[in-house]
């Protein structure tokens, strides 16, 4: 291939629509707002993550992009093909999309082959709509279920059914509503993985929609962190994680500790230390937010441990409560300093009695610092250097 005919391929790659595209949407239920002003793309085989708390507008955003729920103001975007804003909205059957929900939806009248071709309706022939089943029943492994009947199947094997009955119709867009939080914790892995592994290779936009960040950092390639009817974050799991736009942010993905601070001289003294909050102003209540993995934990041996650049000055404290948790435990440790309770989680069996004396730092790259919610006096949000 030439130089000229792999510039030409790469800029046809690169200036593709994206497979779904939401600009502005705005969805109000009796003059109350439930998706504002969202704006949001899904490219070809990319998976995007809507995860958020119940009621933060998720499902809402989807039945949008799904065409079952019009939005007061915006655009929806298909390949590049305007199929809804005000005055024009293309029904769900004319936006080549698949929609796969929680209870998967199968129809308990019909064999799992019927199912899988319910979906194919408007194809033309009986023949092309027996090749398409039995093609994406053995893509999804269930070509010895094709004559059983969804009762008959276990959980797994009906989110399969499922999959291959929003699949056979090759649909651009893929909507999916929490659809793996029917199964069970063993279960799940498996079949989210093996169904993750089929949608790349389809090649399909993908928009999911869970409350379960564990899920969202397993699948995405992006995660939309919603609250409150709007996109906060958006981004990698690596960076959504590791670079949390707020405390609430953070605190989603893990248990959070906290310890308040005042700004003085653009520093915050807390007794792990200095903190440099360059971008807050002086006499700001802050917040530095640790996880509890985050935290070094060591026994009291009389001596203090010495200050690191890593970890900056330890500080003591008593344990109060330790738990196994199969492979970890969860240390609980009362501050001398103030009486706060901090968590350290360490990756192995360790178990300190009630009241054993130990020390904490904080590895100073794990930490965040935010200014107190409702701060009225900082400049803006900082993250810790």
């Amino acid at each position: 291939m030439s130089t000229t005919e792999s510039t030409t391929k790469l800029t046809l790659v690169d200036t593709a629509p994206p497979r779904l595209a939401l600009e502005g949407i705005t969805v109000t239920f009796d003059g109350v707002p439930a998706v504002s002003e969202l704006t949001l793309d899904v490219g070809a085989g990319e998976i995007v993550c809507l995860l958020g708390p119940s009621g933060c507008g998720k499902t809402t955003t989807l039945r949008v992009a799904a065409g079952v729920e019009r939005q007061k103001r915006g655009r929806v975007l298909i390949d590049g093909r305007l199929v809804s804003e005000k005055g024009n909205h293309k029904p769900p059957e004319a936006r080549s999309i698949g929609l796969m929900f929680q209870d998967f939806a199968l129809f308990p009248h019909l064999t799992v082959a019927d199912n899988v071709a319910f979906g194919l309706r408007r194809i033309a022939t009986p023949d092309q709509r027996a090749t398409l089943v039995a093609e994406y029943l053995a893509r999804v492994g269930l070509t010895q279920y094709s004559r059983k009947f969804p009762h008959q199947l276990s959980g797994g094997e009906q989110q399969r059914v499922a999959l291959a009955r929003a699949l056979a119709p090759r649909p651009r867009v893929m909507l999916m509503d929490e659809p793996f939080s029917g199964l069970d914790n063993r279960l799940r892995d498996e079949v989210r993985d093996h169904t993750l592994s089929i949608l790349k290779e389809e090649g399909a936009g993908v928009l999911l929609v869970t409350h379960d960040p564990d899920e969202a950092m397993r699948m995405a390639d992006r995660i939309a962190l919603m609250r409150q009817g709007r996109i906060v974050q958006i981004g990698a799991a690596y960076h959504v994680y590791n670079y949390p736009v707020d405390r609430e942010a953070a605190g989603f993905f893990s248990d959070l500790n906290i310890i308040h601070g005042v700004v003085r001289d653009r520093q915050t003294n807390t007794p792990f230390g200095l903190f440099l909050t360059p971008k807050l102003v002086d006499g700001a209540d802050v917040e530095i937010v640790i996880r509890p993995q985050h935290l070094l934990i060591e026994p009291d041996e009389g001596t203090a441990p010495e200050a690191t650049p890593a970890h900056g000055m330890p500080a003591r404290g008593r344990v109060v409560r330790a738990r196994f948790l199969g492979s970890a435990s969860l240390i609980e440790v009362a501050m001398d300093h103030d009486g706060s309770i901090l968590r350290a989680n360490v990756p192995h069996a360790w178990l300190p009695e009630q009241g054993a004396r130990i020390w904490l730092s904080m590895r100073r790259d794990r930490c965040f610092v935010f200014p107190c919610v409702n701060q009225s006096r900082v400049a803006e949000p900082y993250a810790a250097e």
